[in-house]
This record gives structure tokens, sequence and C-alpha cells, in this order.
């Protein structure tokens, strides 16, 4: 066997492979006895077909077989062998395949086109520093949070006369067209021109509305008549709601109870311990928020300072042909500035992975998994039975190869485990800033990534 890499310019290259009969001749022998021995035909005892007869019907497809084989094994032993930096897949000459004679082989002759990343390295300690953001929260942030809580955890009550805001609940009807339900309508929901004609209600009261031109939306108009919303168009007129009752939602008051519905029971004894609860959660997701900010701006500082060359228009005709007509050749050019930098992301991780002898392996993605369903589930503690539980649903969700569960929890884990090498060797700008700013920045680096 010969194997000869030719390369074709720094990003494109042939690699060229020439087995003789020696190469693959004992390995088809090897088979056509194994099928004598298993094959079932006609005049023949199970076991003993002759192998010329097995040569005769199968020999040919046997042959490509193996030589296909034989030559998968020798392309990816060879880019492995040489650490090869290659991209998207090795794609066949067909050509030259289509020009070797099955029939006659003796010198079989094949060829590879392989695209290639061009030579780089990674100084990650020669970087420029990035930007590393701890957000100040204030007295004024904790008001806001405990308020927003107070509000997601409101009481219902049932006050005896609407007020702006309120839901009044009744029977709505229209006596030209038969019409009647039980209805709710959220004064939230109405135009402001008619929103006093829904306050002041008390129980009994009636209120008279045309249906078209009370609601800021017409989906209002089908949760209030329970029409379907391509039926709403053929409601019209004047509609009377006789009020039954009245719900107004409550702030919930800072008490025991609330306490328990934020944070579970026995968390806390007493307000001035709910807020510094409350406090360290506000710090601690404003934390995940700054790492996951930071984690995309040493990915962007590693795209900008390392330069890695990629064969454009060979990784485009990959793509079209590995995706088999999911993508068309226009989508597949819009949206290959975002592949090109996933690709060198990638590369960039694997030569740092490389570097730093950076390996996963099964009890960490299982350790992995097992946190995950752990938070799925909301179960924390050691409880021995729990815990067995908690591990054979986890075996099973890597087990479930349909969605490849293993390899993308493995990619996470490798994802974390390199960024974490990165992360130690890279240096920061520490900043402190105020959480209107941290917004602010936020809000400016997602519309400029959206853009």
């Amino acid at each position: 066997m010969e194997v000869q890499l030719e390369k074709n310019s720094p990003t494109l290259a042939s690699l060229n492979i020439t087995l003789v009969k020696e190469d693959y001749q004992p390995t088809v022998d090897k088979t056509i006895k194994d099928y004598a021995k298993r094959v079932t035909l006609k005049g023949f005892r199970p076991g003993k077909v002759p192998t010329h007869v097995v040569q005769r019907m199968y020999g040919k497809s046997i042959l490509v077989d193996e030589v296909n084989s034989l030559l998968s094994k020798t392309v990816s032993g060879y880019i492995r062998e040489n650490k090869l930096q290659v991209v998207g897949d090795p794609i066949p000459n067909t050509e030259k395949a289509e020009s070797v004679d099955w029939d006659k082989p003796e010198t079989l002759t094949f060829s590879y086109e392989l695209g290639l990343a061009s030579d780089f390295e990674v100084n990650i300690a020669e970087l420029p520093a990035v930007k590393r953001y701890t957000i100040n929260v204030d007295d004024k942030e904790l008001a806001k949070t405990v308020d927003g809580l107070k509000e997601r955890f409101a009481e219902t009550t049932h006050p005896e006369v609407s007020a702006e805001g309120d839901t009044v609940f009744g029977k709505l009807t229209q006596d030209s067209s038969e019409f009647s339900t039980q209805s709710a309508i959220p004064t939230k929901q109405l135009k402001e021109e008619v929103l006093a004609k829904f306050v002041g209600l008390k129980k009994d009261d009636e209120v008279v509305f045309d249906i078209q031109n009370t609601f800021k939306e017409e989906s209002a108009i089908a949760h209030v008549t329970g029409k379907k919303k391509e039926d709403i168009g053929t409601l019209s007129g004047d509609f009377t709601l006789k009020v039954e009752d009245i719900t107004r939602m409550a702030p919930s008051e800072v008490n025991e109870a609330f306490f328990e519905k934020v944070l579970g029971p026995g968390q806390v004894e007493n307000e001035e311990q709910f807020n510094e609860k409350v406090l360290e959660i506000i710090k601690g997701n404003y934390e995940r928020e700054t790492e996951a900010l930071l984690k995309r701006d040493i990915e962007l500082a590693l795209l900008e300072q390392i330069s890695i060359d990629v064969p454009e228009e060979f990784l485009k005709n990959w793509l079209e042909r590995s995706n088999e007509g999911k993508f068309t050749r226009q989508q597949i050019d819009e949206q290959f500035e975002d592949f090109k930098k996933s690709l060198k992301l990638s590369l960039i991780k694997n030569k740092v992975a490389e570097a730093g002898d950076i390996k996963v392996e099964y009890p960490e993605i299982l350790a992995y998994t097992k946190q995950m369903v752990q938070g799925q589930f909301g179960v924390y503690g050691d409880d021995e039975g729990m815990n067995e539980t908690i591990e054979r649903v986890a075996q099973g969700y890597l087990a479930d190869k349909e969605r490849d569960n293993y390899s993308n929890v493995y990619n996470q884990v490798f994802d974390e485990k390199v960024f974490g090498a990165i992360r130690s060797q890279i240096s920061t700008d520490e900043q402190t800033i105020e959480v209107s700013e941290f917004e602010t920045l936020a809000k400016g680096e997602q519309e400029e990534a959206e853009a």
C-alpha cells in the first residue's frame, strides 16, 4: 500500500492511496470462506458451499466492501497519525473511483480531497486582557426584586367594587343573537376610552359594551366569548355582562407564608434573613450572567487574535452534499460566517485540549448527567434511595442513542473543561459596575450579535 499527501494549497490537499492485491486479497479470501460456512444455497448442505461458488456469486460485492472498509481505515488512520487539521469530511474523487475495474482487480488507485485548516498556535497568556464584570447589587435592586416577588406571589381578593386592574366575572349575553356564556373580563385588556364603564361595578350590576370596540387586541375577544380566533369577525354589536364576582391581585404580605412560597419551608425565620437570602440569590444569578458574558468575550478574543484559514468553497460544497438538500446553497452562503466562527473555535479548543492533555472520562459524564437530573427534578440532599434512582435515570438518559444524549453531554463536559483551562490562563480586566450599566451592556451586545 502506498499513501501520499499532495498539498494543492495551504487549505486543500489530495490523499492518494494505491492498493496492491496483497493489501486486500487475504481479507477478501477470508470473508469468502466465512460466507461459504454461513450461506444457504439450494443443492448444497449448510456450511458446505464451495468457495468458488461463493466467489462467482458474491465475489465482486465482497471485494468492493472490503476495499471500501480498508480505504476508510487508511484515510482516518493517516489523518490521525499525521495530526492533520481536517475540516469537513474527506471527499472521494469519483472519476478515479469509477475508473476501477472490479472484474480484473490488481493495483487499485483512489484519491480523496481533504479540506485543511491552516497552521496556527494558541498562546493564551499573550492574549489581551478580557473585561470581567462584578455587579454591585445594592438595596435598590433588593427592594425591586422583593417587590417583584410580592407581585409574583400575589394573593387573590374579592372586593365589593371594581377598580382598574381587576378582573370582572359574570354572565355575558347578547339578546339579538341568543348568545350566552360565563366570562371573565380583565380590565387590563380594555381600551382606555371604555375603561370607566368597568370601574365602580358591584355584584348584579350590568354593563353594556360593543364587542368589537372594547378590547386592545382581537385575541381578547376570543378569550372573553370562548369563540375561536377565526370566528370573532362574525361577532358584532352590543353585549351585556351581569357581574357575579370581582377579583383583585394584591401584592403578598411579607410574612412567614411569603418566605415559604419564595424559598421553601424552614429556610428563614424573619425578614432580615429573607433579605440576606434573596440578596445572595440575586448575586448568584448575576454572577452566572457575567460568567456567560465573560465566556462569550473570551471566545471573541480567541477568534480575533488567532488567525486560521479554512477552505471556504470546499466547506460550502461539503455542507450542501452532507445535508442532502436540507439547506439550499443560498442558505449555506448566508449562514456560512457563523459556521466558520464555530468551526475555528472548535479547532482552537481542540488544540488547547491537546496541549493540556484534557480528556473526558465516563464517570465525569455520568456525574454531570446526575447533576442535570437533580436540577430538573429539584432533588437535593444525600438520600441513598433517591441517589440510586437518579443514577438509574442518568444512565438511561445517556443510553438513548436516538437523541445522541451521550455525545451531547460529552461535548458539554469537554467544553467546560477546556474553557476552565483557558479561563485559568487568560488575564482579565476586573471592573465593578451597577446593575443598570450591566443591563445596558448586555442589551447592546445582544443587539450586536443579532445584527
